[in-house]
């Protein structure tokens, strides 16, 4: 379903151009839940951004369902993966009401009785449609990442590339999502690539994973070997060995 060869990605120009991701090869299949793990600054979620289109300076493949993500028909792809950003206070808009926000993408790519997919949606992530009345500011902060989630399965994709997902949440409602996040992986046959820097996040979502550091994949695991703590390169240990005290 995903597939990235020889991805390099730079920021920057002339002196200051920097190599941000160095040669990343990553294959995802269809129905998996895939994981990027690293400390902040190790390349995670810039691997989301390029796969959408959103880094102009990159080398390399990506695929997704066989679109290719530089060269293929970009309104397939859109309508096939959508991301959903770490951050619904900045991903929503602030003078939209929750019913314009999630309409907005559909009539964008003239989708046919939005008014009730609303609906559906906003009953699918554990809302009612009295909410698509509501501004993000009327929200709490649970609230509006489902409505971004919401947004997100709008087109009906086969993708979800998450970004830090629930860790803009209080850890009280984390799990909620997360549970919510399985649920509709499940119930609708996704495939999700998920960035976190929480391992146990990882371990609970993910079938396996790709460990980053320095803007390198030094070791990809299945979930069992992360928590059997099977595993070889030294950063990855010492990942482990952080996340557990």
């Amino acid at each position: 379903m995903i597939s990235i060869k020889n991805l390099n990605v730079w920021f920057g120009q002339g002196d200051d151009r920097v190599h941000v991701l160095k040669d990343i090869n990553l294959e995802v299949k269809a129905g998996e839940s895939f994981g990027l793990v690293g400390e902040s600054g190790s390349g995670k979620s810039t691997i989301l951004r390029t796969a959408l289109g959103l880094v102009d300076d990159w080398s390399g493949t990506i695929c997704i369902d066989g679109i290719d993500t530089r060269n293929g028909d970009y309104k397939k792809l859109i309508r096939c993966a959508q991301m959903l950003f770490q951050d619904p206070y900045a991903s929503l808009h602030p003078r939209f009401i929750v019913g314009d926000t999630i309409a907005e993408v559909m009539k964008i790519n003239n989708i046919k009785n939005y008014e009730q997919r609303i609906i559906e949606l906003l009953e699918a992530i554990g809302l009612t449609a009295d909410h698509q009345y509501r501004y993000p500011h009327e929200l709490s902060g649970g609230q509006r990442q489902r409505v971004a989630l919401a947004r997100s399965l709008a087109l009906e994709p086969n993708v979800l590339l998450l970004d830090e997902p629930t860790s803009a949440l209080d850890a009280s409602i984390q799990a909620e999502m997360l549970n919510l996040l399985n649920e509709i992986k499940t119930r609708l046959g996704l495939t999700y690539m998920i960035v976190s820097h929480d391992i146990a996040v990882v371990s609970y979502m993910c079938d396996r994973l790709a460990v980053m550091s320095n803007g390198e994949v030094v070791e990809t695991l299945s979930r069992g070997q992360l928590r059997g703590q099977d595993s070889k390169h030294d950063y990855t240990k010492q990942l482990i060995s952080a996340s557990q005290r």
